[in-house]
């Protein structure tokens, strides 16, 4: 499930690409096969980097025009020269750092001038509701630290050189998934409505069918359960 799209975030060949947080590898392992490009992409966890070192190997090829790098890194420490990537992608990873701002620095230290970036966080109201449902949703090791508030990280993100070019809400109907989550959090494991509900992401998630994706779209601007904003360096505007 790709909350970056790529459509607003084009790849060119000889990219190098920073995935930071990336989890279990899907924006990635997606960026790899879309284009031939140099993708690096670092976590914190490394069970979900063994998991993404996996679920790349199918995709795996000997050629001299791509390749694929997982590390295990800080995002405020980050391993890698100033100015060394042409995009960075940052996927709902900031709502879990204590110095989200740390972060950003380190992002603007390591992008190229020209170069882009995406980030995605979770929405504010829908988010909300998730902390009011249940407080073990956000307190949990590796959870949610804080809410954002979209305009306001727009301008902490902008106040490090960037300039957003786009923006828009993806995961529509995961909302619901969640706040059904939340509301029977300690029954999840044992509630049929949730496993039913997960069945049907999964299933729109590999079969694309049309009702559930133009359903999405259209839910998308109302109750998105993440906003996706993208940026240029300043240099280029």
């Amino acid at each position: 499930m790709l909350t970056v799209d790529f459509k607003h975030f084009p790849l060119k060949d000889g990219d190098r690409l920073l995935d930071l947080g990336c989890g279990e590898g899907r924006h990635a392992i997606n960026a790899y096969i879309a284009g031939n490009i140099d993708v690096f992409a670092v976590d914190l966890n490394p069970s979900d980097l063994a998991i993404a070192q996996q679920r790349q190997q199918p995709f795996a090829e000997n050629s001299t025009a791509k390749s694929f790098h997982l590390q295990c890194a800080d995002a405020l420490k980050l391993p890698f020269p100033d100015r060394c990537f042409d995009k960075i992608i940052c996927s709902e990873v900031l709502e879990h750092l204590p110095d989200y701002q740390g972060a950003l620095m380190e992002i603007q230290r390591i992008l190229k001038p020209g170069g882009t970036l995406a980030i995605s966080v979770p929405r504010a109201w829908p988010e909300k509701i998730c902390w009011s449902l249940s407080s073990a949703y956000h307190q949990v090791e590796g959870g949610h630290l804080r809410i954002f508030d979209s305009q306001t990280l727009n301008r902490d993100i902008e106040n490090f050189g960037f300039k957003r070019y786009r923006r828009h809400w993806a995961h529509a109907l995961h909302s619901p998934f969640w706040w059904l989550k939340c509301a029977l959090w300690h029954q999840q494991d044992q509630s049929r409505l949730i496993r039913w509900y997960h069945k049907l992401l999964v299933w729109d998630l590999m079969q694309k069918p049309w009702l559930t994706q133009t359903l999405e779209k259209l839910l998308n601007p109302i109750m998105g359960k993440s906003v996706v904003m993208y940026y240029h360096t300043e240099d280029t505007v």
